[in-house]
């Protein structure tokens, strides 16, 4: 009996010590939270955020700098006899806010109470200097330095983006394993588009404290720290004084301007009406500031250029023109009267040729230009030779950049429409369909859909005869690099340099003695354009559209305009882009009263 106690004795021993030896396992190798709370009583472990690259115009004129924030940190461990009135009083917040704060702060997937978590984000210099006197009254507390954005101008902020936290959800999507809660992310434009180039690698500095929590110097004289490796920094194709300019013209206007250089395909200016501040949607007030921009109804956030889809309007036409001659239907010199009867038309004209219907903008020519091309007799069916003619119109118009989106090196770049037999096969509910159906788009309306920057690349494929960039508003990444390489590929269209030719002298003629002559025409510079007038709902003004490029022999800036709801095309865009041109090739306007006529606005009166 007295051995059998002894051997169950012995496997009560074994027992227990084999269960110390298991916890000791978990505490020392498998969980590691136990060695977080040993180590942070004397290593405070940092991360040391890099600096985000700038971004520069053309002319070297820096656009977004860093600026100094501070994030408010605490090591719920240490924070010991807390006085949260006292907290209250030296941060001016209340009471509820301040156990908000510390929800919220619980809530977030890295918080552990021996870890630094931040408690607040993104304090000015200001509050900073309030209150880090008083630090040392709150143990656990301390500050954490990072920067934040700025701008120079309050311009071009649907192009440039902003930056803010992290989503949760974007977060959960980063498949790279990159970024951790409480980074900063580019959201939107030129910010979110070059974030890996722009955002830099993270640093780790691993500090000493003592009891207290007072940081008393570097782990191991910073044997194990990394350093942070700045952004690269981003020069654009902007111009930044015409940028300016520019929203300076759009002011109290809805609608677009885009500015390419036709020779690289770099953006000069790019702008939206209307439009923010982009120093709105930083520090502190970014929340409230992004609440109110979100639902103001005129969508300042609604970045037009790259995602208003208009109808085209007459400007169209050229590129009808230049299709019609690639598949030999007319010539330069067919000549088409103006018959009325069949689609109305503006005044002054009659049997005009191919340069003179451009000019005067006639719309029974390009009708019967589209019926020649839809209609060439093949099949001697209307609906089999319209369905073969709109396959062989899509291919060239395609070609342009219309009806896909171009490439831009900006997010949410739409595509516009370009209707195509299926399109029309749906719309109809594949009953049949013809010519007389859908010959509104012989003058750009109808189902066409374009985007103004295809508009502004349009004008730049007419002033290169034939091809294009992808317009991109980024020519360098870093002070001697390049652009992305998509962005150094020509494109050709599918039409004959020739007959480019003919579209340039026909615009030329627009602006010399057609509709763009009153508002278009400068004295020391041939202007190359097209007016157009967009049909809108009534009671609404139609849209007034322009594209122009200039000079005609090596055109330095090719331009589009669309204002919204303010009638011909040959008055408010015509003027905006005759002037955007003078502001890049003089550096000032010539027609104080064209500027004027403009800022003033009353273009339907």
């Amino acid at each position: 009996m007295s051995e059998l106690r002894k051997e169950i004795l012995q496997v009560v021993v074994v027992l227990v010590a084999l269960v110390f030896i298991i916890k000791l396992f978990f505490i020392q190798v498998a969980d590691s939270r136990y060695a977080e709370m040993a180590d942070s009583n004397a290593i405070s472990k940092e991360t040391d955020y890099p600096f985000r690259g700038l971004i520069y115009d053309r002319h070297g004129k820096l656009i977004v700098y860093n600026t100094p924030e501070f994030d408010l940190k605490v090591v719920v461990k240490d924070m010991a006899a807390f006085d949260s009135a006292r907290f209250c009083d030296v941060f001016r917040i209340s009471r509820e806010e301040l156990r908000q704060k510390f929800r919220v702060m619980k809530a977030r997937k890295e918080y552990a109470p021996v870890k630094p978590t931040v408690f607040d984000h993104q304090l000015s210099n200001e509050e900073f200097a309030r209150v880090q006197d008083h630090l040392d009254e709150f143990p656990g507390f301390f500050i954490h330095a990072r920067t934040g954005r700025s701008y120079t101008t309050p311009v071009l902020a649907n192009a440039l983006g902003y930056v803010s936290e992290i989503t949760k959800t974007a977060l959960e999507k980063d498949a790279s394993g990159f970024y951790k809660q409480g980074d900063y992310v580019g959201q939107s434009g030129i910010e979110g588009f070059y974030e890996e180039q722009l955002r830099g690698k993270r640093g780790v500095r691993y500090k000493l404290r003592n009891a207290k929590g007072v940081i008393k110097g570097s782990f191991n004289q910073g044997r194990y720290d990394t350093l942070p490796v700045p952004g690269q920094n981003l020069y654009t194709g902007i111009d930044l004084d015409l940028q300016t300019y520019g929203e300076q013209l759009l002011k109290g206007k809805a609608g677009s301007i885009v500015c390419i250089e036709p020779a690289t395909g770099e953006i000069l200016a790019l702008v939206s009406g209307p439009s923010y501040d982009p120093n709105l949607l930083t520090g502190r007030r970014y929340g409230s500031n992004f609440a109110l921009i979100s639902s103001d109804t005129l969508k300042p956030l609604f970045n037009r250029p790259l995602m208003a889809q208009y109808r085209p309007g007459s400007i169209f036409k050229i590129a009808q023109a230049m299709t019609a001659l690639q598949e030999g239907v007319i010539t330069p010199e067919t000549r088409v009267r103006c018959d009325r009867s069949i689609i109305n038309c503006h005044g002054g004209h009659s049997n005009e040729d191919l340069r003179g219907a451009i000019a005067n903008s006639c719309n029974p020519y390009f009708h019967n230009v589209l019926r020649r091309m839809l209609n060439k007799g093949i099949t001697n069916d209307p609906f089999t030779d319209t369905r073969l003619g709109l396959t062989e119109w899509n291919k060239h118009v395609y070609s342009f950049g219309f009806g896909k989106p171009l490439g831009i090196d900006l997010p949410n770049e739409k595509s516009g429409l370009i209707p195509t037999p299926e399109y029309y096969d749906r719309a109809y509910n594949n009953r049949a369909w013809k010519f007389s159906n859908i010959y509104s788009i012989a003058i750009g309306e109808g189902e066409n859909l374009v985007v103004p920057i295809q508009m502004a690349n349009f004008a730049a494929t007419i002033a290169n005869r034939g091809y294009y960039y992808t317009p991109h508003l980024v020519k360098a990444i870093g002070e001697n690099g390049q652009p992305l390489p998509q962005y150094q590929v020509r494109h050709y269209t599918t039409i004959d340099s020739a007959n480019f030719l003919i579209a340039v002298d026909a615009m030329q003629a627009v602006v010399e003695r057609g509709t763009g002559q009153y508002r278009a025409r400068l004295k020391d510079i041939i202007v190359c354009g097209k007016t157009g007038t967009v049909e809108n709902e009534p009671p609404l003004f139609d849209h007034s559209v322009f594209i122009a490029f200039a000079p005609r022999d090596n055109p330095k800036i090719a331009v589009s305009v669309y204002v919204e709801d303010a009638g011909q095309g040959a008055r408010a865009a015509a003027s905006i882009a005759s002037l955007m041109i003078e502001k890049y090739l003089i550096g000032q306007t010539q027609r104080p009263h064209i500027e004027q006529y403009v800022l003033n606005g009353k273009f339907t009166d």
